[in-house]
């Protein structure tokens, strides 16, 4: 997919980056990362509603500047590093159940039918994520 974005809007301007993610969170979204505002912005206004991959894309800016456009005009600040999910959720998760409860496999947060309890999930998915693609467009400005 990266290619064919680097593809098709390459006829814009020169493009520093695309990014396009396969997580599910992001899946049907890239960041195509230009290197003026002028070519994003014409980018923009052609390419709004082009096919690709059987899709309309719809096109915005980004609402933040992407590292490489932050680190070309030096207000680059490093982010702290993201935690994964087994650390952030999985302590937290066996403190939370009563050790008298948890051999009987029963969810005290949950009281479900017959006490029955569903399946507990660590991540959580946003379902729509993949009905509307967005492809937004990052600029130097």
């Amino acid at each position: 997919m990266k290619k064919s974005l680097h593809a098709v809007f390459s006829q814009f301007g020169k493009i520093l980056d695309v990014l396009a993610f396969k997580t599910l969170k992001h899946k049907g979204q890239a960041w195509v990362i230009f290197e003026d505002v002028s070519s994003a912005t014409n980018a923009l206004r052609r390419m709004q509603g082009f096919p690709f991959y059987d899709k309309e894309m719809r096109i915005q800016y980004a609402k933040t500047k992407s590292d490489i456009i932050a680190k070309a005009d030096g207000t680059f600040v490093p982010r702290e590093k993201r935690k994964r999910h087994e650390e952030k959720g999985g302590k937290k998760r066996k403190e939370q159940l009563d050790p008298n409860q948890a051999s009987a496999g029963l969810n005290p947060a949950y009281a479900g039918a017959y006490g029955a309890t569903p399946p507990v999930s660590d991540t959580k998915y946003s379902i729509l994520s993949w009905i509307n693609p967005l492809f937004p467009l990052y600029g130097l400005w």
